[in-house]
């Protein structure tokens, strides 16, 4: 390798390692994604350089995706999509290869130094800012796709300055999970989408009362905990570049923490802990995701719980906001794109989303797909389809690990107790300030 090749590599690696982590359901692997052996049966494929364009053994152009599924019904959903692709017309031929999810951004940091890149990129939502600025991505907004039809929070993830590079692939984000016997016990009213901070706190203490932890998130130390923390901020007033307008999160924060109403151990808990503390009856309500519905069906088939949208902060306000997680297409920037483009533009079909989808276990992006009545029909799904409508992007922002450290930092401090919310709000707004 050259001098100036090696550099590029080693910087470009540096930039990686310094802005990058793993986003939402865990800090290995994505929103509902099982993890599974690396060594898990990989699709070959032949890599496209910027400068030519490949033929299949059929004389079709190939178009080459990268994607990090391992669950069967993963492989199973993109069998089902790329069939259908390649039989929906005669021009390209698309193919996948499976990057372990560990090894994902590496490999995608090394192909943008070595030129030697797929045409399509599905990766987690909240990394696409950061390979946008990157310059991995190119500008598709030519696309034969209305973007308006799409939910606004997963729209935005794939955009930057006003420029479409790519498509929301599938999406989720948290709601509150209640056992029903539980506050039937208790005396306590199902919470629903009028429910308020206040309210939501008097039912979470009656059920400590009773003498189960009334509620419990996941507060851990990384993205992860970023993910199930950051709506509290944003439903104060707040947002992740203004910390002081969302006080008020902490504020009922540590007062549920000092009278036990939230549990003390969430700062430990990832999501997988709080759903297991949750069907053990350790705690009455949960903010969780609906990856974890298919779980909760197999360990626990006799829970008799509900699901609603987060509690809003008062009476006056709107449905509170939820953060997104889930996966973004993005299309690698080539001097011929047309590949990508019309692989994006298959997959924008309506029938097509709701299919995928419907194998994947996630949402769709799409607003007129998240109709379906296969979700709108069932009364769990439909209550995250309602949440997804006030449900908004980590960023999106190039560098937003160093914004997530700052805030969850901050999210620690006061589920600790370790500092008041006047000091820990003026402490992590100094330290979002100082993120460059």
């Amino acid at each position: 390798m050259g001098y100036k090749k090696l550099v590029s590599v080693m910087a470009t690696m540096a930039m990686t390692a310094s802005v990058l982590t793993a986003c939402g359901g865990s800090s290995s692997a994505p929103e509902g994604a099982a993890t599974n052996d690396p060594a898990a049966e990989k699709t070959e494929t032949t890599q496209i350089s910027d400068s030519e364009t490949a033929k299949s053994a059929s004389g079709k152009e190939e178009v080459v995706i990268w994607d990090y599924f391992e669950t069967d019904a993963q492989k199973e959903m993109m069998d089902t999509l790329l069939t259908g692709f390649n039989s929906s017309q005669d021009k390209y031929e698309a193919t996948h290869t499976y990057v372990p999810f560990a090894d994902y951004e590496k490999q995608l940091t090394l192909g943008i130094a070595s030129g030697e890149l797929p045409d399509v990129v599905i990766l987690d939502g909240c990394d696409m800012a950061s390979f946008i600025s990157m310059d991995l991505f190119g500008d598709i907004s030519d696309a034969d796709i209305d973007w308006s039809e799409y939910i606004e929070g997963p729209m935005n993830s794939t955009m930057m300055d006003g420029k479409h590079y790519g498509l929301p692939f599938a999406t989720n984000c948290t709601a509150l999970f209640y056992n029903k016997d539980i506050l039937d016990a208790a005396g306590v009213a199902y919470p629903d989408e009028n429910t308020t901070w206040e309210e939501f706190h008097e039912m979470a203490k009656k059920l400590t009362d009773y003498g189960v932890t009334g509620f419990g998130n996941a507060a851990i130390g990384t993205d992860e905990g970023t993910f199930q923390c950051l709506q509290w901020l944003y439903t104060a007033g707040g947002s992740y570049t203004d910390i002081e307008n969302g006080k008020d999160a902490y504020v009922l924060m540590q007062d549920m923490i000092k009278d036990g109403s939230w549990s003390k151990e969430c700062v430990n808990w990832a999501q997988s802990d709080v759903c297991y503390n949750w069907e053990a009856g350790n705690i009455a309500m949960m903010q969780n995701g609906p990856w974890q519905v298919p779980g909760i069906a197999k360990d626990a088939p006799d829970i008799n719980y509900g699901v609603t949208v987060l509690p809003k902060k008062d009476a006056s306000a709107g449905q509170a906001t939820s953060i997104l997680g889930g996966e973004n297409m993005g299309a690698v920037k080539k001097d011929n794109m047309d590949g990508a483009k019309a692989f994006l533009e298959y997959y924008n079909k309506t029938e097509v989303m709701v299919q995928a989808m419907k194998q994947y276990g996630s949402f769709p992006p799409k607003t007129e797909a998240a109709k379906d009545t296969y979700w709108t029909n069932d009364p769990i799904m439909s209550e995250f389809i309602t949440q997804l409508s006030t449900s908004i992007p980590r960023g999106p922002s190039a560098i937003w690990p160093s914004y997530s450290n700052a805030i969850q930092t901050g999210f620690q401090e006061v589920l600790t107790l370790s500092k008041d919310p006047d000091k820990a709000a003026k402490d992590t707004q100094a330290a979002v300030d100082a993120v460059k």
